[in-house]
Formats: structure tokens, C-alpha cells, sequence
């Protein structure tokens, strides 16, 4: 899976992704740190890359409804400090099959994963 990590996610789970299989990149990689969420949302979807954030504009189902992208996790823990987001997003990865995310919304939570997948 291709994917793109917002500012708000450790760079640190670009190694953890790869070594999982994943080909993963940020939006510091890019040159877009700061820059408007419209900026990074064009950005990920024109390189086909699934987008992990915290950020809650990206939590608009109606607005991101499965199947109209390339695939977003909102990450949503209640003390989301960087040892436990590296944790919890790399856990995940590691023990879900991610195969059937393309298009996906999936909410990381502290105690649960929700997934709402394209119709088919």
C-alpha cells in the first residue's frame, strides 16, 4: 500500500511501513508541512496514497465516503503522545490485513478499529 503520514503522525512509521511492505512518505518529504489540509488531501489522493492523520477535517464521513478516495485513517487515542501513536498505528499495520483498506475510512481509537468500506 502506498501511503502518505500528516504532520501530525510520527515520521518515525515510515521505517515500521516499509518493513511491513508498505511504501510510505510524509508531508515533510513532500514540502507541504503547514500547508492548507486541501493541499495535503490533492497531494496524497494525486500520488493514489492512503492518508494517516489525526487531523478531525479529514473525519467528515459524508464528506470522505468510502470509495470517493484512495483510503484514510483517522487516528482518534485519547493521550496520543508519539511512543503511543508509533505503537498503535505500527500494531495495526502488523496484525490486520490492510489489503482490503483501498478506499477504506478506518478510526483507530483506543479501544476499538472502526472500517467503513466502498459499497461493491
Amino acid at each position: 500500500m502506498r501511503i502518505k503520514l500528516d504532520e501530525n503522525i510520527p515520521s518515525s512509521l515510515v521505517e515500521t511501513l516499509a518493513s511491513l511492505g508498505h511504501v510510505a512518505d510524509t508531508v515533510e518529504d513532500e514540502g507541504i508541512t503547514g500547508k492548507d489540509d486541501g493541499v495535503v488531501w490533492g497531494c496524497a489522493q494525486g500520488d493514489g496514497r492512503f492518508l494517516i492523520t489525526q487531523d478531525l477535517d479529514f473525519s467528515d464521513i459524508r464528506k470522505f465516503a468510502p470509495g470517493t478516495h484512495c483510503g484514510i485513517l483517522l487516528v482518534r487515542l485519547n493521550n496520543p503522545s508519539r511512543r503511543k501513536l508509533e505503537e498503535q498505528v505500527g500494531s495495526l499495520f502488523a496484525n490486520t490485513d490492510t489489503g482490503r483498506w483501498k478506499g477504506a475510512f478506518i478510526v483507530l481509537t483506543d479501544l476499538k478499529v472502526r472500517a467503513r468500506f466502498p459499497e461493491t
